[in-house]
């Protein structure tokens, strides 16, 4: 459960923008401004992509020249010919990239700069922005638990805006309807696609059951889990009584918030997440964290960097 929305705070200007009601149109000219200038302003002379790399097919060995990276030094090659030599790796002319974007109604709340829903658009956005590029297609599968819609995949700023806006535009479904985070992968696994990069945005709250469809996906594409958290998702705050409503069973309780209590549910918070994290790490997958009271652009540098750094041999940041 969740405890009930607080009301709306003094927002930071670093929070996504709200995308709701009369705000949506400029929240979204906003959010679009605000992903260009800031990814491309703190990744610049960085890798701008989630798929790290010049290219994942392997090509031809070739002599080794001066001003090559010797992190890509074919050392069978060169043991046998005695002659240094580097492995080319051909280049993915064209990413497909599909969302497996949650909006179930534990995305509906928020106790901090934004509400989670608010924040899942924002990656949206910025995994648009970070995929762009020339012949590279976006699409989506979004899913709130009571009704599925998929967005194809193609091409092109103007496309990726309106997939942006689609997102941002999708009812939310009736309190007390559960979301099926499973059900959603499997809507990426049929029918198979082209190798490409598959990105889930989540709470991933509720039951672990998805691990076998993330696995699945995982055998055939790149695969970053986006996991989207409120602070209220992890504890409770200390203020006596306190009201838990889950949106997804429609169901809600007043307590009595004891420091035994407090440190019971942060427990629990604290293994759920361990297991969220252990589940995406053995589907091989990256997890990029974002929360709500927390910076979204800075972390989405810092994990794009990372990954960077991972791909070159440069260690885990």
């Amino acid at each position: 459960m969740s405890p009930a929305k607080a009301p709306e705070e003094q927002r930071p200007n670093w929070a996504p923008p709200i995308l709701r009601g009369e705000r949506m149109e400029a929240g979204l000219r906003l959010l679009e401004l605000d992903v260009r200038r800031r990814l491309d302003g703190l990744l610049q002379g960085n890798h701008l992509g989630l798929v790290p790399g010049p290219g994942t097919e392997p090509g031809e060995a070739r002599p080794y020249q001066p001003g090559d990276d010797v992190r890509r030094m074919d050392w069978a090659v060169t043991a046998r010919t005695t002659t240094p030599h580097i492995r080319e790796t051909v280049a993915d002319r064209e990413l497909e990239t599909w969302l497996a974007v949650d909006l179930s109604p534990s995305l509906e709340f928020g106790t901090a700069a934004c509400e989670k829903r608010d924040l899942v658009v924002a990656s949206v956005a910025a995994v648009a922005h970070l995929t762009r590029g020339g012949g590279n297609r976006i699409g989506a599968v979004v899913s709130t638990g009571a009704r599925s819609a998929r967005i194809p995949a193609r091409g092109g700023l103007a496309y990726a805006r309106g997939l942006i806006r689609k997102v941002a535009e999708t009812p939310s479904a009736p309190d007390g309807t559960a979301g099926d985070l499973a059900e959603l992968l499997e809507q990426l696994r049929r029918p198979p696609r082209r190798r490409g990069l598959i990105v889930v945005i989540s709470d991933f709250l509720g039951e672990i059951n998805w691990q076998r469809a993330l696995r699945g996906l995982s055998g055939r594409h790149d695969l970053i889990a986006i996991e989207v958290v409120d602070p209220r998702d992890l504890d409770l705050p200390d203020i006596g009584s306190v009201v838990l409503y889950d949106p997804e069973a429609g169901r809600q309780r007043e307590i009595e918030a004891t420091p035994v209590l407090r440190r019971e549910f942060a427990a629990a918070a604290a293994h759920h997440r361990a297991e969220v994290a252990a589940a995406v790490r053995r589907a091989g997958a990256g997890h990029l964290v974002l929360r709500t009271d927390s910076d979204w652009v800075a972390d989405t540098v810092r994990f794009v960097v990372a990954r960077k750094r991972r791909w070159s041999g440069g260690g885990v940041a």
